[in-house]
Formats: structure tokens, C-alpha cells, sequence
């Protein structure tokens, strides 16, 4: 166990490049014993964020520490944050073993971590091979191998899924699990909320540089709202009806209009009171993924923004996956 505290505080942060302002007033903190999923869509400013975090971007304002500290000023860095943010950056005519020792030997790091790291990622089988005839997946485990060498107490993972079959991304769910279990720290970045779902704690989500979402995965779970889906003779009539009674509505491309918060049947009785006939009704139920665009196109509020972070135990050895 270590004896830092693999806390990620981000404060007031903003990067300009010329015109274009990537990251806009940007806080949160990620707290360990959790995995916390950064998410927004392509260009949302995910990965400038990460890079101004370890220290690669200077903000032009504001801050981001590990442990209270700006990366340039942490002792033994490696040995605090594993970082990837990029699965490419590899020589094809070295092996995995011999990619890892050169890293190792930079990072004065013994040669049996190599090893160790190799079978946490469940590579021990291709340690030999030549990186150059790696599938997509195979370089994102070793990359993941990579930032695993200084047995660090924080993990940074710029989109870790991509390239994984659904079998590794099943894999790397029960690793970061495992990681975060016994107090350490997972911040991991994608655009693809279906995607993490299931890995992650915590979620922080931005859309064009600005926090938009920081909390709990199951608060954003319980904002799961119903809506029923109507087409009416009077659309108008029938929408001044349902804000009356306290209902949101929305209408669709298709013509129809969306009921926030209610069901068919509390619809129809609704159009019936207003003398409005219906056409057609369905109740539908928005989901994860449909919550997470909408609070990315800024259609969504009044969302929590805080939960505590959960806590466990490390487990030391996860299960072994695909893609190898």
C-alpha cells in the first residue's frame, strides 16, 4: 500500500491555442479507491486536459496537482502516476520484454517489474514477440505494462479501450477494478460512455472545454427519466396541458412530442382533459447513452455534482483476457 494520498485536483483550468480556447474554467478532483471515467465527446478537450494534469501542457490558467503537488515537482514521478496517452510510440523491431527493460532501466526500476508487469497485462505469452506485429490491442496492454513499471499509486489512460475486443475490455474492467480496489487511483478518458459504463465509479464529463457532469455513475443512473412519446391532432393545445401539470416536453423531428417525467396513460388523460386527440403513444425510458449527449449538447441540468468515493481492497493478480 502506498503512503501517498493519489489525489488529482483540477482547478479553474484553461488552455488557449491562438482562437481556440480547448479547455474552459475546468474543476474536479478525483479522489482514489475509484475508477473515474473522463468522458465528452471527439475534441471536447479530454486529452489537453490530461496532458496539462502530467505536466506535458502548460494551463494558461489555473492548476492541476497530484498529491498537492504540479507533476514537474513530484518525487519519483513514475512511482506516482502511470500515465498512457498514447499505445504507438513503440520501436516494431523491439520485443515487449526488451521495450519494457529499456523503460525500466530509464525509470531505475529492476528487471523483475518487467516480468511483473508483463503478466498483469497477460502478455507473459508475447513478451518475446516483436511489438511491430502487435494487433491495436496488444500495444494498448502494453502500454498499460508500461505505465505499471513504477508500481504507481495513480493510473492516467487517454481512451485504454480502443482497439480491445469485448473480451479485453472485459479484461482491463476487472484490472482497473482490481487497481482501484485497495485505495489506488484510475482516471481514464473516452467518448464513449456505453463503452465504461460498467468500469467506471465515477464520472467527470465535459463538452467543449467545460465540466458538465462530476459525480457518482449512480446518480447519473437514478436522472434515468420516462417519457412518453405522442402524436397529436392539437400539438400546441396539448403541450400547454402537460406544462401545466408540471411536465417538461420536447418536440421531435418526426413531429411527435416527448413528455419528460410522465406515461402514456398520465399523457392521455392529460390530452383528454384538453380535448386533444392522440394518434399514437409509447413509453420510453432515456438512457445512459441518451443522457450523456444531451448533457454534451447542453440539453440536460440539475444534475448532482458530487459523490464520495468508493473503497475496497487491492486484488493482485487479475483474470487474463483476450487480445493477446
Amino acid at each position: 500500500m502506498h503512503d501517498g494520498s493519489g489525489r488529482i485536483h483540477v482547478q479553474g483550468l484553461n488552455k488557449r491555442f491562438g482562437p481556440v480556447h480547448a479547455v474552459q474554467d475546468l474543476s474536479f478532483t478525483v479522489q482514489p479507491g475509484a475508477v473515474t471515467g473522463f468522458l465528452g465527446p471527439n475534441g471536447a478537450g479530454k486529452t489537453t486536459a490530461l496532458r496539462m494534469i502530467l505536466g506535458l501542457i502548460t494551463p494558461t490558467s489555473g492548476s492541476a496537482t497530484i498529491n498537492g503537488l504540479p507533476f514537474h515537482r513530484l518525487p519519483n514521478p513514475g512511482g506516482i502516476v502511470g500515465a498512457v496517452l498514447d499505445a504507438h510510440g513503440f520501436h516494431p523491431n523491439r520485443t515487449a520484454r526488451h521495450h519494457l527493460r529499456c523503460y525500466a532501466a530509464a525509470m531505475n526500476v529492476p528487471d523483475s517489474q518487467v516480468d511483473r508487469a508483463l503478466e498483469l497485462v497477460g502478455l507473459a505469452a508475447a513478451a518475446d514477440r516483436k511489438t511491430g506485429g502487435f494487433s491495436l490491442g496488444m500495444r494498448q496492454r502494453l502500454a498499460l505494462a508500461t505505465a505499471l513499471l513504477g508500481d504507481p499509486q495513480i493510473l492516467v489512460l487517454d481512451e485504454p479501450a480502443n482497439g480491445l475486443d469485448p473480451e479485453g475490455i472485459a479484461w482491463l474492467r476487472g484490472f482497473l477494478h482490481a487497481f482501484a480496489a485497495g485505495g489506488r487511483t484510475v482516471l481514464m478518458s473516452s467518448h464513449f460512455l456505453r463503452e465504461i459504463e460498467n468500469t467506471v465509479d465515477r464520472l467527470v464529463i465535459i463538452s467543449q472545454g467545460r465540466c458538465v457532469y462530476d459525480g457518482h455513475i449512480e446518480e447519473l443512473r437514478a436522472a434515468q427519466q420516462a417519457r412518453a412519446l405522442v402524436q397529436a391532432d392539437s400539438p400546441d393545445v396539448l403541450v400547454g396541458r402537460v406544462q401545466q401539470a408540471g411536465f417538461g416536453v420536447e418536440y421531435l423531428p418526426d413531429g411527435r412530442l416527448a413528455v419528460i417525467g410522465a406515461d402514456s396513460r398520465a399523457v392521455a388523460d392529460l390530452a383528454r382533459e384538453a380535448g386533444v386527440a392522440l394518434y399514437a403513444m409509447q413509453d420510453e425510458r432515456i438512457d445512459l447513452e441518451q443522457l450523456f449527449f444531451r448533457l454534451t449538447q447542453g440539453q440536460y441540468a440539475g444534475l448532482p455534482q458530487y459523490a464520495p468515493p468508493m473503497r475496497g481492497t487491492w486484488a493482485d493478480r487479475p483474470g487474463e483476457g483476450g487480445d493477446v
